[in-house]
C-alpha cells in the first residue's frame, strides 16, 4: 500500500470516496458530504493524504490543514468494503505526522454530535473533547446538530 498527497487530478475520485464513506450520515444530512469542486479547492489550499493499494486503487483519504501551530484533520474516509483493516488508523497517523513535520504542536478535529460512536473512537487515539462549534451547513441538516471539537497535544508530557 502507498500513502501519498493528492494532486488535482485525484479530486473526482476523492470526492466519490468521501461521499460513499459518509453515506452513514444520511440519517441526519441531505446530500453528499462533498463534491469534486470542493475537494479540488481543498487540494489547492491544503492537502488530502491518500492510501492506495498496489494497483493504485484509492482505499482511503483524509484532509489535513495547517492552522498556525495547530493541525486539523477531517473527512477521514475509508472505502466501506475495506473498513476494519486499520486503514483509518494509518490515515490518522499520517495526518498527525504531516502536521507534526509542519511544526504543529497539537491536532484538532470536529465530529457531529449525532455520530455518537466517534468521540470514543478518537479518544483511543488520544483526542479529548475541547469545545463545540455550530454545524457548518444547517440547510443540509435534517436534525438539529452541532460539532464537537476534539484536540490532541504533541508537546512534552502529551
Amino acid at each position: 500500500m502507498l500513502t501519498r498527497i493528492a494532486v488535482p487530478g485525484d479530486a473526482r475520485d476523492v470526492a466519490r470516496l468521501i461521499s460513499l464513506a459518509y453515506r452513514v450520515e444520511d440519517f441526519f444530512k441531505i446530500g453528499d458530504r462533498t463534491n469534486e469542486a470542493d475537494v479540488l479547492a481543498r487540494i489547492k489550499k491544503s492537502a488530502f493524504l491518500l492510501i492506495e493499494d498496489d494497483a493504485g486503487k484509492l482505499l482511503g483519504c483524509v484532509y489535513v490543514d495547517i492552522r498556525g501551530e495547530t493541525g486539523y484533520f477531517g473527512m477521514l474516509s475509508v472505502d466501506p468494503s475495506r473498513q476494519g483493516q486499520g486503514l483509518g488508523s494509518r490515515l490518522i497517523a499520517a495526518a498527525e505526522d504531516y502536521c507534526r513535520t509542519a511544526g504543529c504542536h497539537q491536532m484538532e478535529l470536529e465530529v457531529v454530535n449525532l455520530r455518537t460512536e466517534l468521540p470514543p473512537l478518537y479518544r483511543r487515539f488520544g483526542y479529548v473533547e475541547s469545545g463545540t462549534r455550530p454545524f457548518f451547513d444547517h440547510e443540509q441538516a435534517k436534525l438539529p446538530c452541532h460539532l464537537i471539537v476534539m484536540t490532541k497535544s504533541f508537546g512534552p508530557g502529551a
